[in-house]
């Protein structure tokens, strides 16, 4: 690691934050800076790539500067007072556990922003697409380095908007319905979140999300603190999203373009469980061990849940749709990361979080495949893919059918690869979890979701067998293999997939000091 002032690490962190917007801005002007002589199309789509890269540099900057062996102290702490009357403050600062998450969304980002640029999206102006993908990463990073309750709602739902017209204007069949239903759904779990926000800030006396930790719920009566996290707690599930909150996501997953759904399943699902962690489990833990066997509960149904329409759509005449099932499957694999914060062990939060990061490198690895695929062959309907015999990727195309098996196989939980550590804990976390939470049934909701882990294996297995093998007739119509640029944009998604399964010290070395001292109410 590098030794960077504190000044520095405190602009790099201001510039992560503030930098997309600027860039959002500067995408809409006649032209943007520096890009001249490209045609007006490519020179704002070269823009993006530009901007991310960027940012993408300063979070990597800002992850080597970072301090290893404090990582449950804010670091680049920045605290400037904003609304006086109110005590809301603008507070930036990262730990061991938004570090991860801050790297992951601006990892993210470029690579959809690369993606676009060799792979133009269809539809309206790319100078609003760029600006409201740089929009998105702006509120998305926001939401994982603001330490003030107000700030955290306001960057919550600065995502919301651009989402809606990434998928409503350059989604595929029925993106108008998706849109306005994702829309709805997480407006409303918003309204009742503020709610939860306000009476905690209220009635603790501070916005200061350091503070509440450290207070550790104290100032709060057993009877607001369940208010609240239900309050709270029903706004987070929605964007998770659990069980039975998750309607809006297959939709929206379905008819999202192919960098809409890759931001979707890799970085936005992960401000909901965020949520939990930075504010419910440290600001209102007496509350929150009142709801946690429920949440638990409901995250091993999802878990099953998911699976089996997972199951459901591999099989033989379902038409199922690719995109669909993997949008499925995120609702099983978001279980594992609820039933690890729900049993409030340092075991299961670890678990939880690495699970965040590898479900962001895994689903949109398959987000970016299935789109490539959907290119080549104009569908995602398993049953038009694989035909009679199979879709013979292999054969076909050797390394895209390659690719789609690694990554089928990393998300079912293959040990060596990522997918595997997060889910593991939150089992084990599970196994025993926190005093005052009923052992028998958290034994239960572990049960339940390591049979999930099978359900897993079945569908995505299947999807492997139909999609990738079988013989492939003579006259079978060319399949272009993996480009140079596809090859760009998904090789960190491989390597880090890789990295994290053989060396989950990386990830769990940041989280786990910073988890243990939330847990203990002591964040510095």
């Amino acid at each position: 690691m590098i030794d960077i002032n504190e000044s520095v690490m405190q602009f790099l962190l201001a510039l992560v934050v503030v930098g997309p917007l600027l860039g959002a801005a500067a995408a809409l002007l006649p032209a943007p800076p520096g890009l001249k002589g490209k045609s007006p199309e490519q020179a704002v789509l070269r823009h993006g790539v530009t901007v991310t890269g960027v940012i993408l540099i300063a979070a990597i900057v800002l992850a080597l500067g970072f301090d290893h062996d404090h990582p449950s102290t804010m670091q680049a702490t920045t605290d400037i007072s904003w609304i006086p009357a109110l005590d809301v403050r603008i507070h930036l600062g990262i730990d061991g556990i938004s570090l991860p998450l801050l790297v992951l969304t601006a990892l993210l980002t470029f690579l959809s922003a690369l993606h676009s640029y060799f792979k133009p999206p269809t539809g309206p102006s790319p100078k609003a697409f760029v600006a409201l993908l740089l929009v998105l990463e702006s509120g998305t990073l926001a939401t994982f380095a603001v330490l003030d309750l107000v700030l955290f709602f306001l960057a919550f739902e600065t995502v919301l908007v651009p989402m809606y017209f990434l998928i409503a204007r350059w989604g595929g069949e029925g993106r108008a319905e998706a849109a306005w239903k994702f829309i709805l759904y997480t407006l409303l779990g918003s309204v009742v979140m503020l709610l939860g926000l306000l009476l905690i800030g209220i009635k603790a006396g501070t916005f200061d999300m350091v503070a509440l930790a450290t207070d550790n719920g104290r100032s709060l009566s057993v009877s607001v603190q369940v208010i609240a996290v239900l309050a709270i707690g029903i706004g987070l599930a929605v964007k998770t999203p659990m069980w039975p909150l998750h309607s809006w996501l297959p939709d929206a997953h379905t008819a999202a373009p192919t960098v809409g759904s890759v931001l979707l399943a890799g970085v936005l699902l992960k401000m909901g469980t965020y949520g939990f962690v930075r504010i419910l489990l440290p600001a209102a833990p007496d509350g929150f061990r009142t709801f946690a066997p429920y949440l638990a509960a409901f995250a091993v149904v999802g878990i099953v849940y998911g699976s089996l329409a997972c199951l459901a759509l591999a099989r033989k005449g379902a038409k199922g749709d690719l995109k669909r099932l993997i949008a499925y499957s995120s609702v099983g694999h978001m279980g594992f990361v609820l039933l690890g914060i729900a049993t409030m062990t340092p075991t299961g939060v670890n678990g939880a979080l690495f699970a965040n990061i590898a479900h962001g490198l895994i689903t949109g690895l398959l987000f970016f495949l299935v789109g490539g695929l959907k290119e080549r062959t104009g569908s995602t309907d398993l049953d038009a893919l694989a035909q009679e015999t199979g879709a013979a990727l292999y054969g076909k195309a050797p390394r895209l059918g390659g690719l789609l098996a690694f990554a089928a196989v990393a998300s079912l939980g293959l040990p060596g690869l990522a997918g595997f550590w997060g889910e593991m804990l939150a089992l084990f976390g599970a196994f025993d979890p926190a005093e005052g939470l009923s052992r028998p049934a958290f034994l239960t909701f572990m049960s339940i979701g390591a049979f999930g882990t099978l359900l897993t294996a079945a569908y995505l297995l299947i999807v492997v067998r139909r999609v990738c093998m079988g013989a492939a007739p003579k006259d079978t119509p060319a399949c272009t293999d993996v480009r140079s640029y596809e090859f760009a944009a998904w090789t960190p998604l491989v390597v880090l997939t890789v990295v994290a399964g053989l060396w989950p010290k990386a990830l769990l070395g940041l989280t786990d000091p910073a988890v243990q001292q939330l847990l203990a109410g002591g964040t510095r």
